[in-house]
């Protein structure tokens, strides 16, 4: 159901908070390696890295990733086992393949989609990925919703909204002038200022207009699950072994990792132990050293070219650790 938007912002006060937000940002906006890019191609690369990924782990790994993939082009014509070895470490690798196929589509059809609506027929763009690169590459007057957006819209109304009245109040207060930048603003107010646990009211411009005051029903906890996995370590000559996960995989399907260990390993003690959190659960990860390769599938590879596998992000973060990561 719509909600009147003289319910909730007059058309006054959404003039205000355009001015407002817009003012706020153009002063305090973040530094960040996409900001001021207007090529639909590095924003959709942006993005998609951002789904699920905190900024400060995208930023380094976006430069990286667009100095090995600098055009659409580039991307389309790498093999897929390159383009996850780019992106190993940003985890949910399905976004990774989605946009190498999204890279494909727009090389083959010899341009990139002109608009939001056409945007949404690539692999793995949805009505948000969509409407974020139309407004910032084309200056198409399209709101976005995300998880920050939506926490802002709740405060600023005073009420939790569902999913039809989130977009259609963001597309309300939209600046039809700036949507990029405007929609870049209601995400960065959400992300910096407007937080989940303790909102920053004193730092928020439009704190005059907001009837939450940071007040927001909280959502459900997740319960997580804890899990023990145990991994081998298998070296010899310079080389490692390492085992290629199912192409049919639920999850990093044709990501090369090590060996599951056999046995609980109670008896021996671990080379290496850490945490990795995956999805809903806290794994306790154990490594440890073994001499023969038994029965196992897999392949030998050069340490010093390992960085270039297509590694799942635990397996690159244990060969860090113990100290073959950069070799």
């Amino acid at each position: 159901m719509s909600i009147p938007s003289h319910i909730i912002f007059s058309s006054q006060q959404a003039r205000e908070f355009r001015k407002r937000l817009l003012r706020w940002f153009d002063r305090e906006q973040r530094k960040l390696p996409w900001r001021g890019e207007t090529d639909p191609y590095r924003i959709l690369v942006s993005e998609i890295m951002l789904q699920q990924t905190r900024v400060a782990v995208v930023e380094e790994r976006y430069k990286a990733f667009v100095q090995q993939f600098p055009t659409v082009e580039k991307l389309a014509r790498a093999r897929e086992q390159t383009v996850l070895a780019a992106w190993s470490g940003l985890g949910y690798y399905r976004r990774a393949r989605a946009l190498h196929s999204a890279a494909k589509h727009v090389h083959d059809s010899g341009s990139f989609p002109p608009n939001s609506t056409a945007l949404m027929e690539l692999p793995g763009v949805g009505r948000y990925t969509a409407a974020a690169v139309a407004s910032i590459a084309y200056g198409e007057p399209v709101a976005v919703v995300d998880g920050n957006v939506k926490r802002v819209l709740a405060r600023m109304s005073g009420r939790r909204l569902q999913e039809a009245e989130n977009w259609q109040l963001a597309g309300e207060l939209l600046d039809p002038r700036r949507p990029g930048d405007f929609n870049q603003a209601i995400m960065e107010l959400g992300a910096t200022v407007c937080l989940p646990g303790k909102p920053q009211c004193q730092r928020c411009p439009v704190i005059g207009l907001c009837r939450g005051k940071g007040r927001e029903a909280k959502p459900q906890k997740t319960s997580r699950r804890k899990a023990v996995l145990r991994y081998a370590l298998i070296q010899q000559n310079g080389d490692v072994f390492l085992r290629q996960r199912p192409k049919d995989a639920s999850l990093m399907a044709g990501m090369w990792e090590l060996p599951e260990r056999n046995g609980s390993g109670k008896s021996e003690q671990a080379i290496l132990k850490l945490s990795h959190s995956i999805t809903v659960t806290d794994y306790t990860v154990l490594v440890f050293q073994e001499t023969n390769i038994g029965r196992r599938a897999g392949r030998w590879v050069s340490i010093s070219k390992v960085g270039r596998m297509a590694l799942t992000g635990l397996t690159k973060k244990i060969l860090e650790k113990i100290g073959n990561g950069n070799s």
